[in-house]
């Protein structure tokens, strides 16, 4: 079994600042990074035109943390009650020296 695992969310901007402030301090949180872009098919609310403001999530966590930082993220970005955007898991990584 692999030590890390890489955990990625495609979200509304909004909710990825507020989900990045929430988890990147969580225990099991190796590395967080927050990205902006935009997105012209995801999100219903379009701040230029077609296309609307988006985030992407990108952690490295410790295995072992796995399931319970994707509940912690799950319950920051509200996905339990509403869609707003989606989360998965890549494969696990590998550490190189």
């Amino acid at each position: 079994m692999s030590e890390f695992v890489q955990i990625g969310a495609l979200i509304e901007k909004d909710n990825g600042l507020a989900a990045y402030g929430d988890i990147s301090n969580s225990n099991g949180v190796i590395y967080a990074l927050l990205e902006n872009g935009r997105s012209n098919d995801l999100f219903s609310e379009k701040q230029f035109g077609e296309f609307g403001e988006a985030a992407i999530l990108t952690l490295v966590i410790d295995a072992k943390q796995k399931n319970q930082v994707l509940e912690d993220l799950a319950k920051s970005l509200g996905l339990n009650e509403k869609d707003q955007g989606f989360v998965f898991e890549e494969t696990a990584l590998l550490k190189c020296s």
